[in-house]
């Protein structure tokens, strides 16, 4: 069973950073798809950042040149650095591989001042 951990979320100012974890269980990472979601307050869950087994790179318009999506095949853990963070990147964040697994509990990302 597929077991999805994301950590590394908290309260930052505008302008300042984050570096999310995933630790993946279940499943080998290396020939997977896997991606970074946010859901804000009544908004949907969206995809922001997503990469190939292969290291191609997918990042949303509202998160492209700020997110960096990377993996580490060998720790199965996928990471999310956000910097230059905005108020409208608040939301949880979660990981999951494409296509879905069941999700995760999510961390909570609040940039606030």
């Amino acid at each position: 069973q597929v077991q999805l951990v994301e950590s590394g979320g908290g309260l930052v100012q505008p302008g300042g950073s984050l570096r999310l974890s995933c630790a993946v269980s279940g499943i080998g990472i290396s020939d997977e798809a896997m991606g970074w979601y946010r859901q804000a307050p009544g908004k949907q869950r969206e995809l922001v950042a997503g990469m190939l087994s292969d290291g191609d790179t997918y990042y949303g318009d509202s998160v492209k040149g700020r997110f960096t999506i990377s993996r580490d095949n060998a720790k199965n853990m996928v990471y999310l650095q956000m910097n230059s963070l905005k108020p409208a990147d608040t939301a949880v964040y979660y990981c999951n591989s494409i296509p879905n697994s069941p999700w995760g509990q999510g961390t909570q990302v609040s940039v606030s001042s």
